[in-house]
């Protein structure tokens, strides 16, 4: 009898519909040994050896896992084949003590097909112990931040709060972005637009955007009598087209996803949290819907690529392929080309079809639809356009205006993506044209948008912050402790806690929240996982200089220089003086006598409104 041990139930049942009755699947639900919720846990003096424990959740599947083990001639591990799945896999090794009998194998897989895990068992390896350093020196940072810089936050700010390696970082740029808004000054503009006619009933309008041979910049007619000087001068002249410029535009497909792309576009569609998108995309993973959910490679496999090739010109038509089989570069230095791209692992199962075989939720079919339809039209021909550029004179100034009307949809069949036609009439140099009218239009510019779930993920990747399994719980954990929080246009706000966080991290641990160094903190993981790197070194540069200046700043820093300010107000039940004082949850008033006096109230309100804690 051969024991199979994953992560995940669900995956397991689907593994074990593709063995035969020699084969045993059974589940570790998730991690089974992990550092202690109330302690420390990391030797520092001992190169930083973790302390790990079972915890009681745990401990009842690892004693069910023993008893298999005995009965088991051979035991494969076939957690999943990133970090976290390879430190699972480990542990396990630990755990149930598989080094002492040497009955066990290590198999890895992309997707979830019997073809998949036929090829897997064939080619068994060992433990990738660079990937499993990689996750513990994550885990070990993660613990020296959380367990050393919260407690001073508790005595310095306010009790009950916490800070995170990477967390940090997302609230820095989610509060500079605020910070950014505030200072911003509204810059007035205007723009001329002509409304022109050749033939009757078939207008179209023009932007005015030279003056003589100089280019008008967006900001370059800065007032209303600018503007009203240029229509001036533009009344009772001709309008001569002075050139037509017409070409063939071409479109390409977007390359599949990766875990950072599907997240941003599942929120821009559906609003689906991190969180949630990965949830799902997990579920199809181990259902053996798609390929595995956390990666930053855009490979393909040729078995893949032949497979949309076939569907595509069986559905669509030759014309509809693209004529190769085309495969992306992955931009990441650190993306693992060895990964794939998120794909349908069989593209024949349409998200119609598999929503009735398999009884597909909505949200599943969302993002099943989502994935298949952005892995087929990445194998599509390109969309055409007949695009047209015409530029109109007037008495020494230009108009411009383009056309675009589209030829041939190619991928866009499937994938369709936001373009604008613009119908022209034909038009021919030096034709003239009839103005209905002029209009001058008052603009200012905007302050840049607030980030939201998509647009805070993308800033995360272009600055190397997190990877991909880590983006979703760093939005989660930055929500959940109260430092950014959603407003009612699902855009992220920082809370006034956040922010003071933030201000303290940045004046006195600026390496915490440096972008910079976080960013090489991440490369020198990958390092790490990739055996050029080791972990115990990466992990002293860090935490000698960080302990240090952590206990020079439990001297200089006083509570009261950051949580109090001063007021005129007196209190209502001791007349001792009022202060704002700054909690977990934001400023409100409070007594200078406390304990003695335990008065508090609302900052908005009166102090009469108070409440007696």
């Amino acid at each position: 009898m051969y024991l199979v041990v994953v992560e995940s139930p669900v995956k397991g049942n689907t593994i074990q519909r593709f063995l035969g009755s020699n084969y045993k699947v059974l589940s570790s639900y998730g991690h089974i040994r992990d550092l202690p919720k109330h302690e420390f846990g990391v030797d520092v003096k001992n190169d930083f050896k973790p302390k790990y424990i079972i915890p009681l959740k745990s401990r009842r599947v690892i004693t069910s896992l023993k008893k298999e083990v005995k009965k088991s001639d051979l035991v494969i591990l076939a957690t999943d084949m990133d970090r976290e799945g390879e430190a699972i896999a480990w542990h396990l090794i630990q755990a149930l003590g598989l080094n002492e009998i040497k009955n066990y194998q290590r198999i890895v897989f992309h997707e979830i097909t019997k073809q998949a895990i036929k090829e897997a068992l064939k080619s068994p390896r060992d433990i990738n112990m660079n990937l499993v350093n990689a996750q513990q020196t994550r885990r070990i940072l993660d613990r020296i931040v959380g367990y050393k810089l919260s407690p001073f936050l508790w005595k310095k700010i306010a009790r009950g709060l916490s800070a995170g390696r990477v967390q940090s970082i997302t609230v820095r740029l989610v509060v500079e972005r605020e910070k950014e808004i505030e200072n911003f000054i509204a810059q007035e503009y205007w723009t001329i637009v002509a409304t022109l006619l050749k033939i009757k009933n078939n207008e179209f309008e023009a932007l005015l955007v030279k003056k003589g041979d100089e280019i008008i910049p967006k900001l370059g007619i800065k007032t209303k009598e600018e503007a009203e000087k240029i229509v001036k001068d533009l009344e009772g002249v001709e309008y001569k087209v002075i050139n037509v410029e017409k070409k063939e535009v071409k479109r390409n497909p977007l390359p599949p996803f990766t875990t950072s792309t599907l997240q941003q576009e599942a929120w821009k569609k559906f609003h689906f949290p991190a969180k949630m998108t990965m949830s799902i995309a997990q579920n199809l993973y181990e259902k053996g819907f798609c390929t595995y959910h956390r990666t930053d490679s855009l490979n393909l496999s040729d078995v893949s690529l032949f497979g949309a090739r076939k569907f595509i010109i069986d559905n669509y038509g030759k014309e509809y392929w693209a004529g190769f089989l085309r495969k992306f570069k992955t931009k990441s230095k650190t993306a693992q080309e060895a990964h794939e791209a998120i794909r349908p692992s069989d593209p024949n199962k349409t998200p119609e079809a598999l929503k009735n075989q398999a009884k597909l939720e909505d949200i599943q079919f969302k993002l099943y639809d989502l994935i298949w339809r952005r892995f087929i039209a990445s194998q599509m021909a390109q969309a055409s356009f007949d695009s047209t550029k015409v530029e109109i004179e007037a008495k020494g100034y230009t108009f411009q205006t383009n056309g675009s009307v589209l030829k041939f949809d190619g991928f866009l069949k499937i994938y369709p993506i936001k373009y604008k036609e613009t119908e022209l009439p034909p038009l021919e140099t030096n034709e003239i044209l009839e103005l209905i009218k002029i209009d001058p239009s008052q603009h200012f510019t905007q302050p840049p948008a607030r980030y939201n779930e998509a647009t805070l993920i993308k800033a995360l990747e272009e600055n190397g912050i997190g990877r991909p399994s880590t983006y979703a719980p760093i939005l989660a954990t930055v929500q959940g402790r109260n430092y950014i929080r959603k407003d009612k246009f699902r855009a992220f706000r920082p809370t006034e806690i956040g922010m003071v966080v933030n201000d303290m991290l940045v004046a006195h641990f600026p390496e915490i929240v440096n972008i910079g160094f976080t960013a090489k903190m991440e490369e020198d993981l990958d390092k790490i996982a990739q055996g050029e790197q080791n972990w115990v070194e990466i992990l002293k540069e860090f935490y000698t200089p960080f302990e240090e200046n952590l206990q020079k700043k439990y001297q200089e820093i006083k509570k009261s220089d950051i949580t109090e300010l001063p007021t005129e107000k007196t209190c209502p039940k001791c007349n001792a003086p009022i202060l704002i004082r700054l909690g977990k949850f934001g400023k409100f008033y409070a007594c200078s006598g406390f304990p003695k006096c335990k008065y508090t109230a609302p900052l908005e309100k009166s102090e009469n409104h108070g409440k007696n804690n």
